[in-house]
């Protein structure tokens, strides 16, 4: 039942080449910093992963978009990444981008165990009907659109066949986790985190505070240990902000 890992190289020891991964935060809020810089220094590469955003230039998910270690990810946000924009319009990555509330549904649905939902948002436009650029070429031409999705009518308002979303791996930061892989985030870092660690068939959470079990109180877990896979203890990660701002 101890899942804590000594590192986080070790902990990510078998991701590989096009491994797919679903990474929680928002914005720089709540991001797996310490997992995301492991995966820098092991060297994989054409990863497909899928986030809210691609973390910023320098920081977050933006350390292995500048590597060009990402082949495709998918998300709600692009945000101020100047690496993002140069590499989609320029045919280097793939990008689905998913409306904030159905990307949230389909990880939660992938960790519940349910294929596929209808939903209203997205009707009418390119994200149902299809044609979405999802790769430029060189020249700045399409070279992969979205297809077409499902549209049904329920009770005369139509709705759009969205499906679920499992990734290979989860990364997920929480602010205290147990030795039995039971997590609490910290207020806003609850965002994307608990939806990625249940959408992942490995999920592997980086924890501030390591406690032990028992000392958690079950009614404030957000994630239940079942769902993790790996724990390791990062005390005193970086922790960024996108833009600072102070009044005069």
């Amino acid at each position: 039942m101890d899942k804590v890992v000594d590192n986080a190289e070790r902990a990510l020891a078998d991701v590989r080449d096009g491994a797919s991964l679903c990474v929680g935060g928002f914005g720089l809020c709540g991001i797996p910093t310490l997992l995301i810089n492991a995966l820098l220094a092991s060297g994989v590469g054409e990863l497909e992963t899928v986030s809210n955003n691609c973390g910023v230039d320098g920081w977050g998910l933006g350390v292995l978009l500048a590597a060009h270690r990402i082949r495709r990810t998918t998300g709600s946000y692009v945000g101020e990444n100047k690496e993002f924009e140069r590499q989609f319009l320029s045919g280097e990555l793939e990008v689905e981008l998913v409306p904030q509330g159905t990307l949230a549904e389909r990880l939660r649905a992938g960790g519940a165990g349910i294929p596929a939902f209808y939903t209203p948002a997205g009707v009418g436009t390119q994200v149902a009907e299809g044609g979405l650029p999802l790769r430029y070429d060189a020249n700045g031409g399409v070279a992969l659109a979205s297809s077409a999705k499902e549209v049904r009518d329920f009770d005369g308002r139509a709705y759009v066949l969205e499906r679920a979303i499992r990734t290979d791996f989860a990364l997920v930061h929480a602010r205290y986790g147990d030795r039995h892989g039971n997590l609490i985030y910290e207020e806003s870092a609850q965002n994307f985190n608990p939806l990625c660690a249940g959408a992942g068939r490995v999920t592997v959470a980086e924890v501030e505070e390591l406690v032990e079990p028992g000392d958690l109180d079950p009614r404030e877990v957000h994630t239940p240990g079942i769902y993790v896979q790996r724990v390791v203890h990062a005390p005193g990660v970086e922790k960024r902000i996108e833009k600072r701002t102070v009044s005069a």
